[in-house]
């Protein structure tokens, strides 16, 4: 009775592992099927990225061929307005300034003059920087202000 019961159990067993195995068998088929798949479309893949890698080179040459062309063209520019600058600057300067004194010599000719105008006490001259008028300093206290900006 215990052989009966033995091999039964080793039956048992026995069928449990085959299944088992032909579980695992097609699992191992299937991740071969998967791979393969993934191989052929994976090596076309590659082959446009490695055009296009290839293509976006020979753009990155042009652009810089392009950036060499730019530079030089800015530097000879460069070196055409400092000779034109060189060459016709100080003439112009002499020219202009010719023109504004014969202006002014015939604007004086013709204008009549100005009356002149009443002196001013000194402590109502201001002076103008930049546009703007500022005060004169003289005839007025000034007011001191502490670290913080408040009257002492």
């Amino acid at each position: 009775m215990a052989g009966i019961i033995v091999a039964v159990f080793w039956a048992i067993l026995v069928s449990f592992l085959a299944v088992v195995l032909v579980r695992l068998a097609q699992t191992l088929r299937a991740t071969t099927k998967l791979v393969a798949d993934v191989t052929e479309q994976a090596v076309p893949l590659l082959a446009d990225a490695s055009a296009t890698v290839r293509s976006a080179q020979t753009q990155l040459d042009k652009v810089d061929a392009i950036a060499s062309d730019v530079q030089e063209v800015t530097s000879n520019a460069s070196a055409l307005s400092t000779t034109v600058a060189s060459t016709f600057g100080g003439p112009l300067v002499k020219v202009a300034a010719f023109g504004y004194g014969v202006r002014q010599a015939l604007g004086r000719r013709t204008a009549p003059e100005p009356a002149p105008e009443p002196a001013r006490s000194r402590s109502s001259r201001r002076t103008v920087i930049v546009g703007r008028t500022v005060p004169s300093a003289r005839g007025r206290k000034r007011e001191r202000r502490n670290a913080r900006g408040q009257k002492d």
